[in-house]
């Protein structure tokens, strides 16, 4: 996956660097160049890289036409204000005669794990006029070695048997994990690490952590797993806190591909094509003014929970009852009380079977295993990106509301609904209607794309938004109102890897216009995660 992104940005980059730098504007007698998009590792400012030699890359653009970069100067510090003295204590690549403005490897001191650093950039032109630096960019090193890793890898007790089959379905919940713990003195610097066995949505006094959806992403978790870093500083604080995850089955362990279809896994199920049971590993590094360090980490002192999250599974959907919302769950003070000690991954212990695929039949240990390699996530993050409104509501049976968004993509739907408490309204996503006006799913094959949210009542609107599905439609089907909807009742949020648009086409023809939107859409849609053949049915590989 890295190497395609890679390939893709890479060109992308280097395609505007030429561009920009021969860009005419009206007014050329004060010819100015600017330098921006400072990249690392094809990322903005990313947080924990595992690359001890980064590749570097940024734009320019001037007010000229005909003009180029002919020369570069790189400083990389470990402090910012060194920037501002035009120093680089970890790297100044002095003047290179060059006009590469991508993938320029670092060449300074050696990073060890966890160290920030601070970078700038500026360019010679072809008349061999310095251009102003750049504004200061970012990347941070992650942990680049095993031993760095201090947190257990913890789950629930897990008892069950796999009972899942072609004919019989498995939708465990999604469980809730929380751990206080308490700060008394200043802090400089707070960083999570955290990866999972699964999915996850991280969660800090309360406040989600950042806005990414399905990390860590998807690997070969036998071979290795992904992790991320998020820079939680400004939200650590003075006295109590308390740390809270939620962690579904994802790729990991939830139906996969079309493997349901054609009997893929054990007991032909479909899903636990990797193993059983998801895991949780995670990490908060403080550091104080003091130079004093402290790790809250995974270990058995942490405690789990189901709870609203009823079902949660990429292809068939999601279930959602807020009657069982656990108000302040992962804020300080909640009383966790009824919850479960949390156990060892590995002490589920061993769950072979009997796995069925295209390579034959043969026995698998579906318990945990641990990934030899854990590497910090290589990508984009996927994201929500765009909101969608729709444009039309009809009622093709009595009780059943069909709205058209008027766009195909990849997403959810945030609902907005009110009725008593324990009503049950269901969500169906779909490409297509019938000719009757109703919701065609067929070609969605084994994929569900259903979800499901029951009302906690009390009269008041009620929100929801899936965190652990998507779906490819266009088409959104609710049963079970308690009310006759407006169009408000449904918004679309698309999601995919959050790649940025870099190009853009405009002719006189709306037609062929219209072809580079379904262009767009399209790409966008299928690059989740990995580039995809398609969003809505059971395949998605």
């Amino acid at each position: 996956m890295k190497r395609i992104f890679s390939c893709l940005l890479s060109a992308s980059i280097l395609g505007l660097c030429i561009f920009a730098a021969n860009l005419s504007f009206a007014d050329q007698s004060n010819p100015r160049i600017v330098i921006d998009s400072l990249r690392c590792e094809y990322l903005n400012n990313p947080l924990g890289i595992d690359e001890t030699a980064p590749r570097l890359s940024w734009m320019v653009k001037s007010t000229q036409s005909v003009q180029k970069q002919t020369a570069y100067q790189i400083l990389v510090a470990s402090n910012p204000q060194l920037l501002i003295e035009d120093a680089g204590d970890l790297w100044d690549s002095g003047i290179v005669n060059s006009d590469q403005c991508v993938n320029v490897i670092y060449a300074g001191k050696e990073l060890p794990s966890r160290q920030v650093c601070y970078w700038k950039v500026r360019i010679k032109d072809q008349s061999g006029r310095f251009s102003d630096w750049s504004d200061a960019a970012k990347w941070t090193m992650g942990l680049l070695s095993k031993n760095d890793w201090k947190a257990d890898w913890i789950s629930f007790r897990d008892k069950r048997s796999i009972q899942a089959s072609q004919k019989t379905m498995e939708l465990p919940p999604a469980r809730y994990y929380r751990k206080p713990f308490h700060t008394d003195k200043s802090i400089q610097r707070a960083m999570f690490y955290s990866n999972a066995l699964g999915i996850y949505e991280l969660h800090l006094n309360g406040e989600r952590i950042g806005d990414q959806m399905f990390t860590p992403g998807w690997s070969d978790y036998r071979r290795r797993v992904y992790y991320n870093a998020f820079d939680v500083t400004n939200q650590v604080r003075h006295g109590g806190n308390a740390l809270g995850a939620i962690v579904a089955d994802g790729w990991y362990s939830g139906y996969l591909g079309y493997g349901l279809l054609v009997g893929y896994g054990p007991n032909r199920c479909g899903r636990y094509i990797y193993s059983k049971t998801p895991a949780l590993m995670a990490q908060l590094e403080i550091e104080y003014t003091d130079g004093s360090k402290e790790i809250v980490k995974t270990d058995p002192s942490w405690r789990v929970s189901t709870g609203p999250i009823l079902q949660a599974d990429m292809l068939m959907g999601e279930t959602y009852d807020a009657r069982l919302e656990q108000k302040d769950w992962s804020a300080p003070g909640y009383d966790d009380g009824a919850w479960n000690p949390v156990v060892l991954a590995k002490e589920n212990g061993s769950a072979k079977m009997t796995f069925y695929d295209q390579a034959g039949e043969r026995e698998v240990e579906l318990g945990f295993v641990e990934p030899p390699i854990i590497q910090a996530y290589p990508s984009v993050p996927i994201r929500p990106t765009e909101e969608i409104r729709p444009v039309k509501i009809t009622e093709p049976e009595r009780g059943t509301y069909i709205f058209n968004l008027g766009q195909n993509f990849s997403g959810v739907v945030r609902l907005r609904v009110r009725g008593p408490r324990g009503t049950k309204v269901q969500i169906r996503h779909g490409e297509m209607l019938h000719q009757d006006g109703c919701l065609m799913t067929e070609n969605l094959r084994k994929a569900q794309a259903t979800d499901v949210y029951i009302l906690r009542g009390g009269g008041d609107y009620e929100t929801w938004t899936p965190r652990f599905t998507y779906h490819g439609f266009q088409y959104v089907e609710l049963t079970g109102l308690a009310e006759e909807p407006s169009l408000d009742a449904v918004t679309g949020v698309a999601i995919h890897s959050d790649a940025p648009m870099v190009s853009s086409f405009e002719c006189s023809d709306s037609m062929v216009n219209q072809l580079f939107q379904n262009v767009t859409w399209t790409q966008r849609a299928n690059f989740f995660e990995a580039p995809t053949d398609c969003p809505q049915r059971d395949e998605r590989f």
